[in-house]
């Protein structure tokens, strides 16, 4: 419980408002406020603040107290400087948005540069259509302002919505980080829904036979490994260009795939996965090739494996294959072997060989395919799934991939 005291000091007549209070250590401790600037109701409001606040502080409770928050929010700064003294509160920011993502970028050296690429982006529209500005103060920037931003990105810009969902989840992490490094106390962002990823428009399932059309039209040994890697591999471009014949391991059939991305995840930075017999046709094809025995990467034709993009040439291929225009091409490689492996071998496996959780799984990769409807309406048989790991609804078709 907290006291509330008026005091008047001699012939000068001066008046002050004392708040006493025991701290969680049981020692007693006053705030004081001087009556000329402060009306008895502002001390008996901040004394009821204080006895909120004492109370979650002695039984550590990290759950907003709505009416606390929202007189806090606009305490004057000299109040929440006498607050912030006891660990009440945090000072008001006097950092900008400018400088927090600045500050982001400065602390994270090592995002690889496909990362840095979406965190800049996500930089430039956040700062677009003059929504925010670089110079306002951190503290300032409410959740109502950022479910406002939220709606003008979807209602008054022609960003796809699985961009505008990328945009907040950067937004997200980089205004988390301003919370963890003790700039502000929660994230205007926290509870804004992203919305998804997913643009329904832009799946493609890459079909077997318009995988072996894509080979026929490749270039070169080295690009077919590298559709075969990306189709029934499911790797990342990144991860084929980076990975390593010392990485392949045939007696046992499989190859570790490194993901850079993963990096401050060290139980998720490698992975390993089986070496399918599509992908084992087009390597041992690569591999016999005289001089690749002594190669140490198994696509080289792209030295610069950070700045690489795939997407052009991919392009020219599909062209030539005859398969039409394959919207994000590696995306939907990637999701076509998910997809099978999925109905073929399990949630569990997906999960593990191709490199993220069932919720990114379920709202980012797996897709509805042809042979589904087909199955649906009776005209396709159903064979059991390997039940080990089996999550609900992942029944295989069929034959394997």
């Amino acid at each position: 419980m907290a006291t509330l005291s008026p005091r008047t000091f001699g012939k000068s007549g001066k008046r002050i408002y004392q708040i006493q209070f025991r701290d969680e250590n049981r020692v007693k401790q006053t705030i004081t406020l001087p009556a000329s600037r402060y009306r008895e109701k502002i001390a008996r409001q901040l004394k009821d603040v204080v006895e909120v606040l004492i109370d979650k502080k002695i039984n550590d409770d990290p759950r907003q107290h709505g009416p606390t928050k929202a007189w806090l929010e606009n305490a004057p700064p000299e109040i929440l400087a006498k607050l912030a003294k006891y660990g009440f509160c945090m000072l008001p920011s006097t950092h900008t948005l400018g400088e927090l993502w600045d500050k982001y970028f400065d602390s994270h050296p090592d995002m690889i540069p496909q990362t840095l690429k979406t965190y800049t982006y996500a930089r430039e529209r956040f700062f677009s259509f003059e929504f925010f500005k670089p110079n306002v103060l951190l503290h300032k920037v409410t959740k109502a302002k950022m479910e406002e931003w939220r709606q003008f990105l979807r209602t008054e810009t022609k960003l796809a919505p699985a961009t505008i969902a990328g945009t907040l989840s950067k937004a997200k992490a980089v205004f988390n980080w301003a919370v963890k490094v003790g700039w502000i106390a929660e994230s205007p962002l926290r509870g804004v829904g992203r919305g998804t990823y997913r643009n329904p428009a832009k799946d493609r399932f890459i079909k077997p036979e318009e995988y072996h059309k894509l080979l026929t039209a490749c270039p070169c040994q080295e690009w077919r490994t590298i559709i075969a890697l990306a189709r029934y591999g499911g790797l990342h471009p990144h991860e084929i260009l980076n990975l390593r014949w010392c990485d392949i391991d045939g007696e046992s059939h499989r190859f570790k795939v490194f993901n850079a991305k993963m990096r401050q995840h060290e139980d998720k930075i490698l992975r390993e996965v089986p070496i399918f017999e599509e992908v084992a046709i087009e390597l041992e094809k690569l591999r016999s090739i005289p001089g690749n025995e002594d190669q140490e990467y198994v696509v080289n034709r792209y030295p610069d494996r950070e700045q690489c993009n795939l997407g052009t040439q991919f392009s020219r291929i599909a062209k030539k294959a005859g398969i039409g225009k394959v919207p994000r091409p590696f995306d939907n490689m990637r999701a076509s072997r998910s997809t099978e492996i999925h109905k073929v071998y399990g949630a569990k496996k997906e999960s593990v060989w191709i490199g993220h959780s069932l919720k990114v799984a379920l709202e980012s990769y797996l897709m509805v395919t042809d042979d589904d409807f087909a199955i649906a309406a009776g005209k396709k048989a159903v064979k059991s799934v390997d039940k080990t790991d089996t999550a609900p609804g992942s029944e295989t078709l069929e034959g394997q991939p």
